[in-house]
């Protein structure tokens, strides 16, 4: 990926400044394809608040996506069980390399994601044991599918508190806190075991209310790729990102689409993505 971002950022007066890109999601509840508000997400389902439920399959998203020549989306299982294993390699399997899967991997079945195309897999709460990171684990799941193919999601919460905001990421559908700080020291240090990094602002996921701009500047200083999630509801909250990330921080955007039953249009946000990249959408996305 270090050849991804050499040919993916231009100089600006001798300062080389990233292309951002619009980074396409699938989300996946109970089997089906929702939207939901991210802080909601309990073991018990009558708290959940829902945006969005398709009606279509998981692979019609894959191949809008394909069709409009977006990579490194992502397919999240809201939830561990069959039906939303079987919605996620479908959607997979309908894109081959393009989608990335997360949401319950571990090593028993992070290589099944990966057969069935997936280009990564990403992994939060199989590596954080009571509240702190377990490097056996994180190493065990290296070993298995290569740092090259490997996701960490560092989703995380703002704590509570005066001064200067402080993330830690939570896991366990974002219920359970870590002590884990998401800052320059931690992204610097987890770079060295995974491709790229997934962080969902969970306290503004879903709300569409705007984006939590610290994080984003925090985000910024990775090494590696990395791709932000949580409240975007406009171009202005993409461009806004673009500058407080110089370029160099991704972004998802959900509820907000209208794929999704929101506002935004899709196909406005992949023309955007375009001219950021500088170059012509295929032709299968005009």
């Amino acid at each position: 990926s270090s050849q991804c971002q050499l040919t993916s950022s231009k100089e600006v007066g001798g300062v080389p400044t990233a292309r951002m890109k619009f980074r396409p999601c699938i989300d996946i509840h109970a089997g089906q394809v929702k939207q939901i508000v991210g802080g909601t997400l309990k073991e018990d389902s009558d708290s959940l608040i829902t945006n969005f439920e398709a009606t279509q399959p998981s692979s019609y998203f894959s191949e809008l996506y394909r069709k409009d020549g977006l990579g490194g989306g992502h397919a999240i299982m809201l939830g561990a069980n069959a039906e939303n294993r079987a919605t996620a390699l479908e959607a997979v399997k309908a894109y081959p390399g393009g989608l990335q899967v997360g949401g319950g991997i571990n090593t028993e079945n992070a290589l099944d994601f990966l057969e069935a195309g997936a280009s990564h897999v990403i992994v939060t709460s199989f590596v954080f044991h009571d509240g702190k990171m377990n490097q056996e684990r994180l190493a065990a799941m290296v070993d298995l599918v290569g740092k090259a193919r490997l996701v960490l999601d560092l989703s995380c919460r703002r704590a509570a508190g005066e001064g200067r905001p402080v993330y830690k990421v939570v896991t366990d559908r974002w219920q359970k806190w870590t002590e884990l700080e998401v800052n320059e020291e931690t992204l610097k240090d987890l770079a060295q075991h995974c491709d790229e990094f997934l962080v969902h602002a969970v306290d503004v996921e879903g709300k569409m209310s705007g984006i939590e701009e610290p994080l984003v500047e925090v985000l910024a200083t990775s090494p590696i790729p990395v791709t932000y999630a949580g409240g975007i509801r406009s171009l202005e909250d993409m461009e806004r990102i673009r500058t407080l990330g110089s370029g160099r921080v991704d972004a998802t955007i959900g509820s907000a689409l209208d794929i999704f039953g929101g506002k935004l249009l899709y196909d406005d946000v992949v023309k955007w993505h375009y001219r950021q990249q500088e170059s012509d959408p295929p032709e299968s996305a005009k």
